[in-house]
């Protein structure tokens, strides 16, 4: 079966990324997937950083099958009880600014809802986003993604303006005692925007912490001083939460570590648990301004009853289960645990995130930070034969980077296993290597 699957693979499907995992994925269920040979893989990246709650978790299980047998899909010109309680119960997460939101189904579908909302409300269109940002792969989200597929297909989006990302661990901005000085860069960033700029700054786009850009995470203040440096210019902040948002921090959003409110807010991923719901959040002014000047962004599968139903579930369990307390718990566990290899290992250069998105990046040496991408490679291969899934990013001019994503629902015992699974598969590399 497994040779004719691959065969069946190359001939029918048209590739779209990295190779494929090995594997063929029969079931899942809870941290685990399974292989149609029903081989448990623990997963330590929640599906694509999604399924916080698991896979096949219990709630979210009995509120499809409920939806699928009752209110699914509507014209989208329809509303449901679902979209509105929705609306009410995750702007009641939320600073009160944020109070008008739009259900959605992608994290690339919400940042384009969300440049067409601050471009039409601040009448501008220039968008600056980070050089290591992921925020789609539709035309206006990919034109903001600057860490990866800019090439070969065409002049992107006009105004699209890239910002140095905040590398702590790779930076060359330094204070004279070899410390991160992400104040001069933020600034020295904002001086070649402004350069750039044909004077219509219409919004930053920015994730709190890049996710496939290598897991950077602002610096303490960096996310305050943004938002100000926007401001004097006149720029909408908006904050694309697809990976950070709802607990996966150890806090209920990333931005609320910094106290401070984004103009716009894109939430995915983490608020469908694993389906495909996104969301828009905004302020009642904002949406004020944008629906007088006639906002736009009528779509198939906008105001969904079933997404909302699914987002409604996730919240539920987040706030029954404690989940964003559990997180933080957990995520304190993680950094002590890749601190340790680290501190034992000369090919790990740096960790780094929060709660429970964390990246560990591989390098050749300390001394050097010289990437390892044959190294990573190996060791996700390694992980894999053990019965572990990770996630490497490699990006040019970076040491290869596992992002580290578990369910929020994982066990300790889990969590553990999976890091002593990465200790493993990096050793026995190492061993190979030297042997």
């Amino acid at each position: 079966m497994d040779s004719t699957f691959w065969d069946e693979t190359d001939r029918l499907l048209i590739r779209y990324g990295a190779a494929f995992t090995p594997r063929i994925i029969e079931r899942a269920s809870g941290a685990y997937v399974f292989d149609h040979h029903g081989t448990p893989i623990l997963d330590f990246t929640s599906g694509q950083m999604s399924a916080i709650l698991g896979h096949a978790h219990p709630d979210i299980v009995a509120t499809i099958s409920s939806a699928a047998a009752s209110l699914t899909h509507l014209y989208s010109g329809m509303l449901s009880t679902p979209v509105l309680e929705l609306a009410r119960r995750l702007t009641a997460t939320l600073p009160p600014e944020l109070s008008k939101m739009l259900l959605l189904t992608t994290g690339a579908e919400a940042n384009e809802a969300a440049v067409k909302m601050a471009k039409l409300a601040t009448g501008r269109w220039e968008i600056v986003s980070f050089d290591r940002s992921w925020h789609g792969m539709t035309q206006g989200a990919a034109s903001a993604t600057f860490s990866a597929g800019r090439r070969g297909y065409g002049p992107p989006t006009p105004g699209n303006l890239a910002l140095p990302a905040p590398n702590a661990y790779r930076s060359p901005f330094r204070t004279p005692d070899g410390s991160y000085d992400w104040e001069t860069e933020l600034a020295y960033g904002f001086a070649l925007v402004d350069q750039q700029s044909a004077g219509s700054l219409a919004a930053c786009l920015i994730e709190p912490i890049l996710s496939s850009g290598g897991i950077l995470d602002l610096p303490p203040g960096y996310l305050r001083r943004l938002k100000e440096l926007c401001d004097e210019r006149g720029m909408l902040l908006i904050l694309d939460e697809a990976q950070t948002g709802l607990g996966r921090t150890g806090t209920m959003y990333a931005f609320d570590r910094d106290g401070v409110t984004p103009d716009i807010l894109t939430l995915s991923k983490t608020l469908g648990a694993g389906l495909p719901v996104a969301a828009v959040v905004t302020t009642a002014g904002i949406e004020q301004t944008c629906h007088d000047r006639g906002f736009l962004f009528y779509t198939t599968h906008v105001s969904d009853p079933l997404a909302a139903s699914v987002a409604l579930t996730v919240l539920d369990v987040i706030h029954r289960d404690d989940l964003v307390t559990r997180a933080a718990h957990l995520g304190a566990q993680l950094t002590t645990r890749l601190q340790a290899l680290r501190d034992g290992y000369e090919v790990v250069g740096d960790v780094r995130g929060r709660g429970l998105l964390q990246g560990l990046e591989l390098v050749k040496d300390k001394q050097s930070k010289a990437p390892a991408d044959a190294l990573g490679q190996a060791v996700t291969s390694a992980c894999l034969e053990r019965g572990l899934h990770m996630n490497i990013v490699q990006l040019p001019g970076m040491g290869g980077i596992f992002r580290i994503a578990p369910p929020l629902t994982i066990t300790e015992d889990e969590l553990h296993t999976g890091v002593d699974i990465l200790e493993s598969s990096l050793k026995s590399v190492l061993d190979d290597a030297i042997a």
